[in-house]
């Protein structure tokens, strides 16, 4: 997390962007077609793709990169350290931390980095633990903590967060049949034994 010793610069007015007027963004790295919505805060230094949604009450430190397609929904706060690749959804109230061993008034030089893939989809009150990373179109459940690395398509919830099966892209269940499924959208997957792949 940042000292907050530099002097904030609010940036009123970015084309193609929607900032409310009761947002506070100090970045001009933000994509066309974003919304930044009330009390919504960017830092400066960070990265917001294109068409991405920043709900109300949502705040975002200098060191975050957000692709494009992102959905940050209120109460979501994204911490130096993260990156979000494009089309992730990120529920209301999800957490992230970027410090295994964090002490008042203590900064490290570096914060840890925490890795989200394209299509992650992340339930409202999630935890995810700094240093891990969720693999491609991964779904977290709602309310779960994450503490370790997720496979691509995986569906993880609990406390610690388990594999309780694979998800289409389209998110219907993967019924896998001699390492090979069909999903009803047609796209096709292989179970192998580092994980699940997208064959078609």
């Amino acid at each position: 997390m940042q000292s907050g010793t530099e002097t904030m610069t609010k940036i009123e007015k970015i084309e193609g962007v929607h900032i409310h007027d009761q947002a506070i963004v100090e970045t001009d790295r933000v994509g066309e077609g974003t919304r930044v919505w009330a009390f919504a805060h960017v830092l400066k230094g960070a990265v917001i793709g294109k068409n991405c949604n920043l709900c109300d009450h949502t705040f975002v430190e200098g060191d975050v990169v957000v692709g494009d397609n992102v959905t940050i929904k209120s109460g979501v706060y994204l911490w130096d350290g993260l990156r979000i690749e494009d089309n992730v959804f990120i529920g209301p109230s999800a957490t992230f931390t970027n410090d295994i061993r964090p002490r008042s008034k203590s900064y490290a030089a570096e914060f840890v980095k925490t890795h989200i893939r394209k299509g992650v989809s992340i339930g409202a009150n999630a935890t995810v633990v700094c240093g891990v990373t969720l693999g491609q179109w991964a779904m977290v459940g709602a309310g779960s903590v994450v503490t370790k690395n997720v496979p691509d398509y995986a569906l993880v919830y609990g406390v610690p967060a388990g594999i309780k099966g694979y998800l289409c892209e389209c998110s219907r269940d993967l019924v896998f049949r001699d390492s090979l499924a069909v999903c009803a959208c047609g796209k096709e997957y292989q179970s192998k034994t580092d994980g699940v792949v997208r064959t078609k």
